[in-house]
């Protein structure tokens, strides 16, 4: 029991990280409310499960390949300079938003968050560093039984701390007022051009 609450710690540890999909994420439920960035937050997980099958079945070396790599660093760096200057070009429209309700799919919500996961180099970074990791760790000790309850448990910090990012964003957005979630809109923005130069320049790096 106290092994699965340490993998449960270890997913929670995981996804309190705040790299681009958490920002984006929070900034979902700033702009749309709950439902909206908890069902981004299920289609990242989504990524998360199918990058998960990926590493436990050994095919991690595929992703872990340098054209893979130089993709994923530039189309990263794409969606996330994209977002992020969008997020900038659209902060007038968040009053109006607040007070009419933006006409967004939940379906959108989950494709967001599915296609910005999986093309967050970050992800498969942490699948393949602390994931892998952890099977080569118990591989010799544990049996496959266990090890599905482990990757269950990482799978449960990372839903608990999606659902209450979700909550606490969709709540800051009835309760703040409107400049400070233009300010807040604005911090998140930069973070995702930030991370979008880093990507880039990882881009970069490996090409040259």
């Amino acid at each position: 029991m106290n092994t699965v609450f340490t993998y449960i710690f270890l997913g929670i540890s995981m996804a309190a990280t705040i790299g681009p999909v958490k920002t984006v994420l929070i900034n979902t439920g700033f702009k749309n409310g709950f439902f909206h960035a908890w069902f981004f937050s299920l289609g990242a997980l989504v990524t998360d499960i199918i990058y998960m099958f990926i590493v436990y079945f050994g095919i991690g070396q595929f992703i872990d390949s340098l054209y893979l790599k130089i993709f994923l660093w530039s189309f990263g760096c794409f969606v996330l300079l994209y977002t992020g200057i969008e997020n900038l070009l659209s902060l007038h429209k968040i009053d109006m938003n607040l007070k009419t309700g933006k006409m967004t799919r939940l379906r959108n919500s989950i494709l967001a968050g599915l296609f910005m996961s999986m093309l967050n180099p970050l992800t498969i970074l942490f699948w393949l560093g602390i994931y892998g990791s952890m099977l080569a760790k118990t591989a010799g000790i544990s049996s496959d039984y266990q090890i599905i309850i482990n990757s269950i448990a990482i799978l449960l910090g990372i839903i608990l701390v999606d659902f209450i990012m979700a909550f606490l964003s969709s709540a800051a957005r009835k309760l703040l007022s409107t400049n400070i979630l233009k300010t807040v809109s604005l911090i998140s923005s930069i973070i995702m051009i930030g991370f979008g130069i880093y990507f880039g320049m990882q881009a970069f790096q490996v090409i040259f």
